[in-house]
């Protein structure tokens, strides 16, 4: 029986959705970080759950070919998978996607998932740096030790010099501030901050932080200093523009290399024909462009009271072809029946990694849409979902993704349900 210390060599057979790699012991399952399949590595048992051990590799005895330095702390956010040459990053999210859909969902893509690449630095425009004592940066996976987060190379040069200038202001200030959120546009000629504090924080001091430079706005529970919003305008392929503000709070896809390859491949996936439904729609990342390019009529449904705003606000300005709807998920499929008003042709649904809630999937199924476009951001609660949708008699079209968080095991799954 393993117990956590013991030491032995695992040849790595295959991906693990979270990041660790899969081996065996006497028909134990050992799941194992820092390897890549196909090698042979020296493992230290970490711990032992039920039916499975973790384990760090310590040694390795016959590395894979796609093995490289990594450029980081490999447990620093973002870093899982940096000692994985890029090209073989994608095809094991590849291999996680289609697993995952067996597993989970004992369902068959109808073919290899293809996975979008994206420049590996300065992808993110977003993120949280934690501030413990002197050390400001990401944290070390699964604790709450600070790392160096610019040995990650994930934003900008000039962000990394902004957030040490503001940072370093705040630490000579003596004000307790814990965590600092950055949303920055795709260009980062927008930036803002908002100030996490227990403490109440004078405007005054607010504005000498917001003076560090850097900053188009920088906020906190207390007050603020310039605009809390940054915005940016995406071209789509049909020649429409899409521009969308979002507030420092509110969810938006990260990764400023594939943003609009992302939304240009939901918007090609929309029917040019039939009301569409957004549900989880954010600030409007997907409504506005489907609408702007197919020229249909999309209600948008967002819970969070900061996307909601964002999303009425863009919604507002593409012209009145969206209309928003402030309310959960849950409630709004609820009150919603065809027989009740205009037949939905489509849904798009883009859930939290816990995925669509029993609740609203019973509502959006109810709807009887002839396409579901679901994009996810967790291949094991999309796959539990698409065996629901599959089993009312949806089939899978295509299934894609995109590399939103190089070097980390998270994908980006974007799949086409049509009602057979």
């Amino acid at each position: 029986m393993l117990t956590a210390g013991d030491t032995l060599s695992l040849t790595i057979d295959r991906p693990a959705a979270g990041g660790r790699m899969i081996a065996r012991v006497n028909g134990q399952v050992v799941l194992v970080s820092g390897a890549i399949p196909g090698e042979r590595v020296v493992a230290r048992i970490e711990r032992v759950g039920k039916g499975v051990a973790y384990a760090a590799a310590v040694e390795i005895e016959d590395a894979s070919a796609d093995r490289r330095a990594a450029s980081a702390d490999p447990l620093c956010g973002g870093c899982l998978y940096s000692h994985i040459a890029y090209a073989r990053q994608l095809e094991v999210k590849s291999q996680v996607i289609a697993d995952a859909f067996k597993r989970i969902g004992r369902l068959q893509l109808p073919a290899p998932v293809v996975v979008a690449a994206s420049p590996e630095d300065g992808y993110r425009m977003r993120a949280r740096f934690h501030v413990r004592g002197r050390h400001v940066g990401f944290f070390r996976e699964g604790t709450h030790d600070v790392c160096d987060a610019r040995l990650t190379r994930q934003l900008v040069p000039a962000t990394f010099d902004a957030i040490e200038r503001l940072t370093a202001a705040i630490q000579s200030a003596a004000v307790d501030v814990r965590e600092i959120e950055l949303a920055e546009n795709i260009d980062a000629s927008n930036r803002a901050v908002s100030l996490d504090s227990p403490a109440p924080i004078e405007a005054g001091m607010l504005e000498q932080f917001a003076a560090t430079g850097g900053f188009t706005g920088l906020v906190s529970a207390f007050g603020g200093h310039g605009s809390p919003h940054v915005s940016d305008t995406l071209t789509l392929s049909s020649g429409q523009t899409v521009t969308l503000r979002r507030h420092v709070h509110a969810f938006f896809q990260g990764n400023r290399h594939l943003l609009g390859r992302l939304v240009q491949h939901v918007v090609d996936r929309a029917p040019a024909d039939g009301d569409v439904v957004d549900l989880y729609a954010g600030v409007g990342l997907f409504s506005i462009g489907v609408a702007a390019a197919r020229g249909v009529r999309v209600t948008a449904v967002e819970g969070d009271r900061h996307a909601a705003a964002d999303l009425a606000a863009n919604a507002a300005a593409a012209g009145g072809s969206v209309v928003p709807v402030h309310q959960s998920v849950e409630q709004f499929v609820e009150n919603l029946r065809p027989e009740h008003g205009r037949a939905v042709g489509s849904v798009i649904v883009d859930p939290p990694r816990t995925g669509v809630s029993k609740e609203a999937l019973d509502g959006l199924l109810r709807l009887a849409a002839s396409q579901i476009t679901y994009v996810s951001c967790d291949v094991a609660t999309l796959a539990r979902d698409a065996r629901r949708i599959v089993d009312v008699g949806y089939v899978i079209d295509r299934a894609d993704g995109f590399d939103l968080f190089p070097n980390t095991p998270h994908v980006e799954t974007v799949v086409v349900f049509n009602r057979g």
